[in-house]
C-alpha cells in the first residue's frame, strides 16, 4: 500500500522522464526537492484533473488524493511553458481549468490528455505550437560548455529558464542521486566519496534539506510514502 511508481527515461530532448503513479490508502507523502517543471494528469473518483508542477527547493509534506491514478511528464531542465514563467512556479504549481477525461486546456488551446505512451507526442505538438520553449544555453551549461557570454548573463538566463541558480540545481540533483544510491544499498561512506560530499554529516544535512530522509531510512525503506521512485519499477 502507498504510492506505486513506474518511471521511464525519454529520448526526447524536451523530456527527462515519464512516470505513472497510483495511490492506495495514503493521503500524504514526503515531497522531494526537484529542478524540473512538469505536467501532471490524474483521475480520482471519476473526475479528471491536470496541472503544472514547478521546481521545488526543499522537502516537505504534500497531500495525496487517495485512490487516484497519475501520469506525469517531467520536462528537461530549462524547458518551460510560454504562458507561465518558471520562476513563478518555484515551490508551487497551478491547476489547469476545464479538464475532462479526454482533454485539458493550456495556453488558450485544448489538447488531448496523454497516457504514458503518448507523452512525447503531446510534447511535440506543444513545441510546434510554441507553448513549450527552452533556452539552449541551459543545456550547454549543464553539459559543461562555456558559452561566449558573461557569467552574469549565464546566471541571469539560467535562473530565468529554470527558476533556480546553477548551484541550487547541482545541490538538489546530487541529493536525489545520493538518495537513489543509498536506497539501492550503497554505504553512506561510498556515496560521500562518489558524489564529493565533504563527509557523512554533510551528506546527512543535504538529505534532510532536499529529501526528508536519513541515510538509514533510505536504506531500510522507512519513513512512509515519498515522491521519489527509489525502489519502484523503472523502464527505459
Amino acid at each position: 500500500m502507498g504510492l506505486r511508481f513506474e518511471t521511464r527515461r525519454s529520448d526526447s530532448p524536451w523530456v527527462d522522464a515519464v512516470w505513472t503513479c497510483a495511490s492506495e490508502q495514503v493521503t500524504a507523502m514526503t515531497s522531494v526537492a526537484g529542478v524540473r517543471c512538469g505536467l501532471v494528469f490524474w483521475q480520482q473518483a471519476g473526475r479528471a484533473y491536470a496541472g503544472i508542477t514547478g521546481p521545488e527547493t526543499r522537502t516537505g509534506t504534500a497531500p495525496v488524493p487517495e485512490g487516484a491514478s497519475f501520469t506525469g511528464i517531467e520536462l528537461a531542465v530549462g524547458t518551460s511553458l510560454r504562458a507561465v514563467p518558471t520562476p513563478a512556479l518555484v515551490d508551487g504549481g497551478i491547476g489547469l481549468p476545464d479538464t475532462t477525461r479526454r482533454t485539458f486546456r493550456l495556453d488558450g488551446t485544448r489538447w488531448e490528455t496523454p497516457g504514458p505512451d503518448d507523452a512525447e507526442a503531446l510534447v511535440v505538438r506543444l513545441v510546434r505550437a510554441g507553448t513549450l520553449v527552452r533556452d539552449p544555453l541551459v543545456a550547454d551549461v549543464l553539459r559543461g560548455h562555456h558559452p561566449a557570454v558573461s557569467q552574469r548573463s549565464v546566471e541571469r538566463r539560467f535562473r530565468a529558464a529554470t527558476g533556480l541558480t546553477r548551484g541550487a540545481v547541482r545541490q538538489i540533483e546530487r541529493a536525489r542521486t545520493a538518495a537513489e544510491l543509498l536506497a539501492a544499498g550503497d554505504p553512506a561512506a561510498d556515496v560521500v566519496a562518489k558524489l564529493d560530499y565533504f563527509d557523512e554529516p554533510h551528506l546527512a544535512r543535504a538529505l534532510r534539506c532536499y529529501v526528508g530522509r536519513t541515510a538509514g531510512q533510505l536504506r531500510e525503506g522507512e519513513g512512509g510514502a515519498i515522491a521519489l521512485a527509489l525502489d519502484q519499477r523503472s523502464t527505459s
